[in-house]
C-alpha cells in the first residue's frame, strides 16, 4: 500500500490548507470525487498530467486509512 503521507501535503497557503498532492494544486477530495464518479486512473492521468498513478493510490490510501478510524451514527 502506498504512504499517502509521502505523497499527499496540507500548507496553509495553498487552497487553504485542503489535503492536496505534492507539487500540485490538485486536492485529494477531488481525486476520490472523481474516482466516485466512475473516472479510471488512466481518466484522472489525462485529465490532470502532473498526476502519477501513486498519487491516485495515495489518495485512496489516505481514503482507507481514515474511513478506519471515523465512527459515524447508524442510517435508516
Amino acid at each position: 500500500m502506498t504512504d499517502w503521507k509521502t505523497k499527499l501535503t496540507s500548507d496553509p497557503t495553498i487552497l487553504f490548507g485542503k489535503l492536496v498532492v505534492n507539487g500540485t494544486r490538485i486536492p485529494v477530495d477531488l481525486i476520490l470525487e472523481k474516482l466516485a464518479s466512475n473516472f479510471s486512473f488512466q481518466e484522472l492521468l489525462d485529465a490532470y498530467p502532473r498526476l502519477t498513478a501513486e498519487d491516485i493510490q495515495a489518495c485512496l490510501s489516505y481514503a482507507s486509512e481514515n474511513a478506519k478510524h471515523e465512527r459515524t451514527l447508524a442510517v435508516g
